[in-house]
């Protein structure tokens, strides 16, 4: 998930989702200081770099309410990391990050999951004019 979003010791992550006391140690032991979960922080608009979210078993629909509501935190150049145990539910989840105004970028799935990675629109479309 870290490679997919691309992201750096510098950045601000928050994580949403299935075993975040779990994930958040792993982070920090991989360098990352800079985590914090959506239970144990305090919660400013655009001010996280990177959300991770891992959702197991749980409905897609419960997902982009979810999404809905964290996405509020990303800055604007922020990026959104998914990870779901229902690869089956792949268009859905493509659509509902689309319904946000994001964009995936890249992905990869397995026969038990998928994780994509997705920035908003506006800043896809500002980096290819800048090449």
């Amino acid at each position: 998930m870290v490679e997919l979003a691309r992201c750096c010791a510098g950045h601000r992550i928050i994580l949403a989702g299935s075993n975040e006391p779990d994930r958040i140690l792993k982070l920090h032991r991989c360098g990352f200081s800079r985590v914090v979960t959506t239970g144990t922080c305090k919660l400013s608009r655009r001010q996280y770099d990177v959300a991770f979210v891992e959702w197991r078993q749980h409905s897609i629909k419960a997902l982009e309410t979810t999404l809905d509501w964290l996405v509020h935190f990303l800055s604007p150049n922020g990026a959104l990391v998914i990870w779901i145990d229902a690869p089956p539910e792949r268009r859905k989840l493509h659509a509902a990050i689309e319904k946000l105004g994001f964009h995936i970028e890249a992905g990869t799935r397995c026969e038990i999951c998928l994780a994509v990675s997705a920035r908003r629109g506006d800043v896809l479309l500002r980096h290819t004019m800048a090449a």
